[in-house]
């Protein structure tokens, strides 16, 4: 199981979710005024509806904009909370996720951008063709901006924790990577790159599950009805154009090159998009791990030596010694990198052609050069995705 961290996570849009300690992350382009001093980062409209931490106080029953009725609070997170509502605006009532935005200068202006991000994928996805939450609504309540999303289940890893870290299939994982890699190329297609995909940022449209006896595990197991999924949490969505801060993602999901800190671009995506699957795949996180030199030392441990010109280009060249990582596999850190990574194919639990296609999508997902990565675009066209794609010219 994954270690937990001081911030906690929210899953914007999920009725299923509890709230829980969550992995380092770095925000990006929207966070870049954190020099400022304290009192700055602080400052907000005072409201008599706030607490202390610039949250909106509210209670179940609460309405906002004489339409949305709070029902209960589905998570809390840095940014501000996020709360189940009914929609009165038709005589059905419908259920919807309203992110409510803490009353601070700085996550205000990191809403604005995230509505703007929202706004245009709603524009540029008119027809719903590709799997990215779609924003309702969006409103300035006395400082709070709130942001209203369809209301989804429960998140992948959500799935995964409750259903004790089972691994999913290779074929669930096919029909979900299937349609998260699709979502994610329309991003690029639209010059953006999420910067922050994890098994928690990845939303079932429906968690409905049936439990079934394991005899062989002696234990329940859970089995998903339908897995219809979303890509979620456009908060630190970079246009290509916008300035690229150094450090994104969260740390199990960071690409090598934003580690030594080379610059990135689209393929940050896709290396997090690899992690994914092999976190499906194994029911763990495979870089479980929270410093730079060790993430690294995994890294290479799974997938090879880094190699030399990118260690030679590096500003953390306090990482590097004669062109080669800087590691000693005789310390407590190095046992322990041995002793919890193994190289890549030996994680495969089948000789089987499928396992063989995925593991070899997942090679060249996890690609150090930037310029040999695979694409998301050629990602789609890899001969384990052959299935969907016939159904789909079907």
């Amino acid at each position: 199981m994954r270690e937990q961290e001081k911030d906690k996570d929210w899953h914007h849009y999920s009725k299923s979710s509890a709230c829980r300690g969550s992995r380092e992350h770095h925000c990006s382009r929207h966070h870049s005024h954190r020099s400022q001093s304290k009192s700055h980062r602080r400052k907000r409209t005072r409201s008599f509806e706030d607490d202390e931490e610039g949250h909106l106080i509210y209670h179940n029953g609460h309405m906002l904009r004489a339409r949305y009725e709070i029902v209960s609070t589905l998570g809390e997170g840095a940014f501000g909370k996020v709360v189940e509502c009914i929609d009165h605006s038709n005589r059905d009532g419908v259920r919807v996720a309203l992110k409510i935005i803490k009353n601070l200068v700085r996550y205000r202006e990191a809403a604005m951008s995230e509505v703007e991000v929202l706004e245009q994928m709603n524009s540029l996805d008119s027809e719903k063709r590709f799997a990215c939450v779609r924003m309702l609504d969006w409103f300035d309540h006395h400082g709070h901006i709130c942001i209203v999303f369809e209301l989804l289940g429960m998140s992948t890893y959500d799935f995964l924790k409750e259903n004790g870290f089972m691994p999913f299939t290779v074929d669930q994982i096919r029909h979900m990577a299937y349609q998260i890699f699709n979502a994610v190329h329309f991003l690029h297609q639209n010059k953006l790159t999420h910067t922050d995909l994890k098994p928690e940022n990845i939303l079932f449209v429906d968690s409905d599950f049936d439990i079934e006896y394991n005899g062989k595990l002696k234990r329940d197991e859970r089995t998903l009805k339908n897995l219809d999924v979303k890509v979620v949490d456009f908060g630190n969505a970079t246009y290509d154009h916008e300035h690229h801060t150094s450090v994104v993602s969260t740390r199990h999901y960071r690409a090598p090159e934003v580690i030594l800190e080379l610059g990135w671009n689209q393929a940050c995506d896709v290396w997090s998009l690899g992690c994914i699957l092999i976190e499906y795949y194994l029911g763990l996180t495979l870089f479980q791990t929270h410093d730079s030199k060790e993430h690294l030392a995994m890294m290479e441990r799974v997938l090879g030596p880094i190699p030399v010109h990118l260690l030679q280009k590096t500003g953390k060249q306090h990482y590097v010694y004669h062109d080669k990582l800087d590691w000693d596999e005789h310390t407590s850190s190095g046992r322990y990198v041995r002793k919890h990574c193994k190289p890549l194919k030996q994680y495969m639990s089948s000789k089987s052609s499928v396992h063989e296609q995925l593991f070899d999508l997942l090679q060249k997902m996890m690609e150090y050069d930037v310029s040999k990565r695979i694409t998301l675009e050629e990602a789609i066209r890899h001969p384990f995705f052959a299935p969907l794609r016939k159904e789909g010219k079907k």
